[in-house]
């Protein structure tokens, strides 16, 4: 039988407290609870569990990266129906040229469309084109 050594280990009152109080649920002695730790993070059985809340986090991430998906998806077409309506209603147009309007009014949308797909097919997105621009213009007036 491997005779035990004796080491002092200092903890904060906090951890030494909820050392304790699980020693005392699972009926064990503080070194006995102390121990396992240890032996867990060495033998790296700790990585596993680690494995699984990482992959857990990341699922959940996920999940929410899908919610916020949806909204932009609801928030474009929110967007192009308020487009569409507002190139419909922009000016008061004569009862007489209601009909000449409405096809102006589709193929303004048509244009507005196509000229959205282009630009980000191109990758351009408005956000990130003002962010460049304002780099740009900072960098030019800390270089002066």
């Amino acid at each position: 039988m491997t005779r035990r050594q004796r080491m002092n280990v200092y903890f904060e009152p906090g951890l030494l407290k909820q050392v304790e109080a699980l020693a005392e649920r699972r009926k064990v002695s503080k070194s006995a609870v102390i121990e396992a730790a240890v032996l867990s993070l060495v033998s790296g059985e700790d990585d596993g569990r680690r494995d699984a809340a990482l992959s857990k986090r990341l699922d959940r991430l996920g999940r929410r990266i899908d919610d916020v998906d949806e909204a932009v998806a609801v928030l474009g077409e929110a967007f192009a129906l308020y487009t569409r309506a507002w190139m419909r209603h922009q000016l008061p147009i004569p009862a007489n040229e209601n009909e000449a309007a409405r096809d102006r009014a589709a193929d303004m949308y048509a244009r507005f469309n196509d000229v959205l797909v282009r630009r980000l097919a191109r990758g351009h997105r408005f956000l990130h084109d003002r962010v460049r621009d304002a780099i740009k213009t900072s960098n030019v007036t800390s270089n002066k």
